[in-house]
């Protein structure tokens, strides 16, 4: 019973680390594709003063579930974490993240019995 309820808690962490990824790497997408260019090519420094902080809450988030997602016990590795850790300071590492996101989602599953 123990095992069903911690694997449980495990799949739940992957998916919130997931959408946490996702969020942070799509609001680094809009900085640099949207609020860099409109505060450089057309003066509307506004763009920047909010959507940095955006940002800057979203990575906080994704650091946050990366230590939760880990001390929360699992099948992860020193490379995995690494992984997690290093891609968060790459330009888009979230979106990198997705395919061994969905790879520890699918291991997690089926430990729950739930695939």
């Amino acid at each position: 019973m123990t095992t069903a309820i911690a694997t449980d808690e495990d799949l739940t962490l992957i998916r919130r680390l997931g959408l946490a990824a996702f969020v942070e790497a799509t609001t680094l997408a809009t900085l640099l594709l949207v609020a860099v260019p409109l505060k450089h090519a057309m003066g509307y420094s506004i763009a920047t003063r909010i959507m940095g902080p955006v940002h800057g809450a979203a990575f906080v988030v994704y650091a946050w579930c990366v230590i939760a997602t880990a001390s929360g016990g699992g099948d992860w590795t020193r490379r995995d974490l690494t992984r997690l850790i290093v891609d968060a300071f790459i330009s888009f590492g979230g979106f990198a993240n997705a395919s061994l996101l969905r790879r520890k989602e699918a291991a997690a599953a089926v430990r729950t019995g739930q695939r």
